[in-house]
């Protein structure tokens, strides 16, 4: 699962403490964002896919790899793993727990979907590539944050002006992923560069912004605990 299902099931999920309302607010920003999947799939066909939805795992752990949307974190694991043996799934309990500020699933969501976030030092900002502005980085969480910036720390580091230091805030909530555990796969991110290339030696992303011009990509496992970027595959997008 990624973030954009969670925000589907959300969009069609009621509010049950707010009649009328959803779990994901149908605000024109969000309506656009859902505009074409509404326009593509009728009714029924709606309704199939958002039940598939609900039976997607949120992560993969095999024998000698992982795979998860944004971020690899062991603590909000074990918390939403708790909560699907209790409900039996993705329920619409469950929903409400992981779409809501405040309940208890939305923090732990909110990292394995979308990523760990920094904020940035106070009146600094920036704008991202959907025009939005941002007061948060999205943070290299596999990565130890020691002797790093705000702006080499931040998956957006092209879009990041800020050079100061990191606060203790963000170097306290940090996990790095281990180098001795599996390699693991990841998307989300949009990332740019000449040709795909590993994150760390066991972190690998494969999230190459097709959909704006850059590579659709794979990575070819052949069972290493050190990733390679020979073993990227890709194609250059062919946007009309």
């Amino acid at each position: 699962m990624g973030n954009h299902e969670l925000n589907a099931l959300a969009y069609h999920t009621e509010d049950s403490e707010v009649p009328g309302q959803f779990l994901r607010r149908h605000s024109p920003k969000n309506q656009k964002q859902h505009r074409a999947t509404l326009e593509q799939l009728k009714p029924d066909e709606l309704k199939f896919y958002l039940d598939w939805f609900r039976t997607l795992p949120m992560w993969f752990d095999l024998e000698g790899l992982r795979a998860v949307h944004a971020c690899w974190d062991e603590k909000s694991m074990s918390q939403i793993a708790a909560d699907l043996e209790q409900q039996g799934g993705i329920t619409t309990e469950l929903l409400h727990s992981a779409c809501k500020k405040g309940n208890a699933l939305f923090g732990p969501v909110e990292v394995i979907l979308k990523g760990k976030e920094g904020k940035l030092p106070e009146g600094a900002s920036f704008q991202d590539k959907d025009g939005h502005v941002r007061t948060e980085i999205r943070t290299r969480w596999y990565l130890a944050p020691s002797g790093h910036t705000y702006r080499t720390y931040a998956f957006q580091s092209d879009e990041i002006e800020c050079d100061l230091e990191l606060d203790q805030g963000v170097i306290s909530s940090a996990e790095p992923y281990p180098e001795t555990d599996k390699p693991v796969f990841v998307g989300h991110y949009w990332l740019s560069a000449n040709q795909p290339q590993i994150l760390a030696t066991n972190v690998a992303c494969v999230d190459f912004s097709v959909a704006k011009g850059g590579y659709l990509c794979a990575y070819r496992w052949n069972g290493e605990q050190i990733l390679s970027n020979a073993n990227f595959v890709w194609v250059k997008a062919q946007l009309s």
